[in-house]
């Protein structure tokens, strides 16, 4: 059982070099999962509601063009959302998803998204915090990540996002006191190309909030966060450079 949350007092500190080189090696692995993710049963387009299929995947809805399926991982579920974008390129959607700047607009609970570090062009450190005024689930969380962005050499584009261990994540960025220090495990967005400049769209979460919360809070909240992918849809339809995006 999970005691009642408290301030870490354990911080490591460590050099740029070696943070660089964990987080190198933990986010291969990360998108190695979101690529396996993506492409499970890909070719079923007859897939039914609450049907488990061989890699444990079960279709738990479709919303406005989105497939939302569940598979379970240890104590929690990891949530899959997935959606064909028309008209959007891979590099147009990714653009906006990447701009932590606009997170706000796409996530109505999130209060400030800010990069902590950038280790490489394309390794950073980010922290995400939700504010007194969010939603009971996500009152007075931070997340302290990495992201790693990459393009694949058929073109898909894949981020990685995941939290830093608690101690390297203290070091970098104390908790403040009201404040409740969430773990994201594996997540992220794979975007691959489809014909007529359009693009797959697959996000993966799975989330530890942290906190006394039931199970049924935590599942929801994972289901809130890879129902964002239609909110990042009207973000790149509505951007006005979208047809000049490299």
């Amino acid at each position: 059982m999970r005691s009642s949350p408290s301030t870490c007092s354990r911080s490591w500190s460590i050099s740029e070099d070696s943070l660089r080189r964990y987080v190198f090696h933990a986010s291969e692995n990360c998108i190695q999962e979101l690529l396996s993710a993506s492409d499970s049963n890909r070719a079923d387009n007859e897939r039914r509601i609450n049907v488990v299929d061989e890699d444990g995947w079960k279709v738990v809805a479709v919303d406005k063009g989105v497939e939302i399926s569940k598979r379970r991982s240890g104590t929690f579920h990891t949530f899959r959302s997935r959606r064909v974008i028309k008209s959007v390129s891979p590099q147009q959607f990714i653009t906006v998803a990447n701009a932590i700047d606009a997170a706000k607009e796409w996530d109505g609970d999130l209060v400030e998204a800010k990069y902590i570090k950038d280790l490489e062009e394309n390794l950073s450190i980010i922290r995400l915090r939700f504010g007194e005024r969010s939603k009971p689930l996500f009152r007075n969380r931070e997340f302290i990540v990495y992201e790693r962005r990459e393009t694949m050499d058929d073109g898909t584009l894949v981020v990685a996002v995941a939290s830093l261990p608690k101690e390297i994540a203290a070091g970098l960025h104390p908790k403040q006191n009201n404040s409740i220090r969430g773990i994201l495990l594996q997540s992220g967005w794979v975007v691959e190309k489809l014909e007529h400049d359009s693009c797959m769209v697959t996000y993966i979460a799975q989330l530890d909030p942290a906190g006394w919360l039931p199970k049924c809070f935590v599942n929801r909240f994972n289901t809130k966060l890879v129902m964002i992918i239609e909110n990042l849809k009207k973000q790149v339809l509505a951007c006005p450079t979208r047809d000049g995006a490299t």
